[in-house]
């Protein structure tokens, strides 16, 4: 099913690459010089916000130690159930000209040769396509899975992040649900550099003293429990992310 729509969402890219001026291709991946347009959506509408995603469940993408470009992308369900809150670190990116550096959910798991081209499009079940960019005043237009257009690149290195998406989840069955994918890092021009699959960690749930549960992974900070729209990158999480990646 889920090459069935990877393969609907490439043949609606190649259709808009082909109508708006503007766009073009590197790498089998479109690139588009011209900025978002608002209202553009999915061919199946908006996408949904994601409820009752499972307390106690963190899926890490750990890029490989042999690569250049180290860090991972944690994600864990919020305390509610709505959503999913990402903590994000990355170092030893290359060169600032290459950049701003972008990365996605993408729709297939990494091999096990770790061809980053196996990986497929973007995480895309409502089948939006690349062009135009995602809005990020409007992040149900968006792809699920481009998780920069929705909540910024990447323009340092060291780089982390900590935000909350409404419509990605960690529900099995799911067209949202990114256990079962990758992660990609690429350059600006849509060059991918590194990928990793995300995998289930060992986590734990304590009841706090308003009787309310709260998720804690080994691998991941405690889930942000604020507005989920928030996005937090400060020096502060970039060192918090440095040491959680030497431990």
């Amino acid at each position: 099913m889920h090459s069935a729509i990877a393969l609907a969402a490439l043949s609606g890219l190649a259709l808009v690459n082909a109508q708006v001026p503007g766009a073009t291709t590197i790498e089998g991946s479109p690139t588009y010089d011209g900025l978002p347009v608002p209202g553009t959506t999915g061919k199946l509408g908006n996408a949904a916000i994601t409820q009752h995603n499972p307390q106690c469940v963190t899926y890490n993408a750990t890029l490989p130690s042999t690569g250049s470009i180290q860090g991972y992308v944690a994600a864990t369900a919020n305390a509610n159930g709505t959503g999913v809150f990402f903590n994000v670190f990355l170092t030893g990116l290359p060169s600032e000209s290459l950049g701003p550096f972008l990365y996605h959910i993408h729709d297939q798991p990494v091999p096990a040769d770790g061809n980053c081209t196996a990986t497929e499009a973007h995480l895309d079940p409502y089948i939006r396509g690349e062009i135009p960019p995602c809005d990020n005043t409007q992040p149900e237009t968006c792809q699920v899975g481009d998780l920069t257009g929705k909540h910024g690149n990447v323009t340092i290195s060291p780089f982390a992040a900590q935000y909350s998406d409404l419509y990605v989840s960690t529900q099995a069955g799911l067209g949202s649900f990114l256990g079962n994918r990758s992660i990609n890092i690429h350059s600006a021009n849509t060059t991918r550099l590194a990928c990793a699959n995300f995998e289930l960690v060992s986590s734990s749930c304590n009841s706090s003293t308003s009787g309310s549960n709260s998720t804690t992974s080994t691998t991941a900070p405690k889930p942000f429990l604020g507005s989920a729209s928030t996005t937090f990158v400060s020096i502060g999480a970039v060192a918090a992310g440095l040491v959680a990646f030497l431990l």
